[in-house]
């Protein structure tokens, strides 16, 4: 996709974080794009933030309430919008949410959230709008998992794995549809500021404050410029940020059992700290 301009775009998560900057770097290169949540006040509080980012009045930007996690639910949402607007050129899988904590205080709960939301989710809305993509013979999808999504964090027992899936999928798929016309990306961002990311705050561990004490988060902005450039390049592998690059060509380079022990160097000097100064790394709710 070497310009966006005049396209059509579905942002799902395009209310908040990544999936609105996107949504807005979108509508400023001249993309119409209609953004997808649960939270229709949210919805529309974005719409207007983005609206104000349009290259031109031609550019509509569209609001679309849906839980894609309900099969029935997308599929008909997604269904009417497409009857309307026509299929989108570039589908962006924005939609995700987080949960850090310890494998034994985790409630079961939790773990089908995740699953249900950040892996099933895109599932869900990948299986309502690429027969259309394929029927047409054109288009781009991606699909945005995590630094934790090629390589498990301490404290994401419940979000890791799903990410994990995620790529897992967009691996599988890619070899299903190469011939066919369709493009798709994978995105492994390391932590993001975001709304998402400021709600796992209080349920981060100790160990995992100390870790990430010297790993400051991207901004979303970034993350969601360097998307699109990998989309413009038709990269299938996106990894924003030196951090995620870096720590991705170590896995493929040291995979086997190397790279965990650099991890392992890690968490032992995150221990140390926290060790040495409890209080200054304790953020858990009670």
């Amino acid at each position: 996709m070497k310009s966006f301009n005049g396209k059509l775009a579905l942002i799902t998560g395009g209310s908040s974080g990544i999936g609105l900057e996107v949504s807005k770097l979108l509508a400023a290169k001249g993309c119409s794009i209609a953004i997808l949540s649960r939270d229709s006040t949210k919805l529309e509080a974005a719409a207007l933030e983005i609206s104000k980012t349009r290259l031109s009045s031609g550019v509509k930007v569209a609001t679309i309430r849906a839980d894609v996690s309900d099969y029935n639910e997308i599929t008909h949402a997604l269904s009417t919008w497409m009857a309307e607007n026509g299929v989108p050129d570039l589908v962006i899988n924005s939609v995700g949410t987080g949960r850090p904590g310890l494998f034994e205080d985790l409630d079961i709960t939790v773990f089908r959230r995740m699953i249900e939301t950040n892996y099933l989710g895109d599932v869900c809305v990948t299986k309502a709008v690429l027969p259309a993509m394929l029927a047409r013979g054109s288009g781009h999808i991606v699909y945005i998992s995590s630094v934790a999504g090629f390589l498990g964090m301490y404290a994401y027992t419940a979000y890791a794995p799903t990410k994990f899936a995620v790529r897992g999928f967009a691996d599988s798929l890619r070899m299903e549809i190469k011939d066919r016309g369709i493009q798709l990306s994978v995105v492994f961002p390391p932590d993001t500021q975001t709304p998402g990311l400021e709600y796992e705050k209080p349920f981060q561990p100790p160990v995992l404050v100390a870790m990430n004490e010297n790993a400051p988060a991207m901004k979303a902005h970034d993350v969601a410029t360097a998307i699109l450039k990998g989309v413009e390049k038709n990269r299938y592998i996106i990894t924003p940020g030196s951090d995620s690059s870096l720590f991705f060509q170590l896995v493929g380079l040291l995979g086997g059992g190397l790279v965990y022990k650099v991890v392992d160097i890690f968490l032992a000097d995150a221990r140390r700290k926290v060790a040495g100064n409890q209080a200054k790394y304790r953020r858990q709710q009670e």
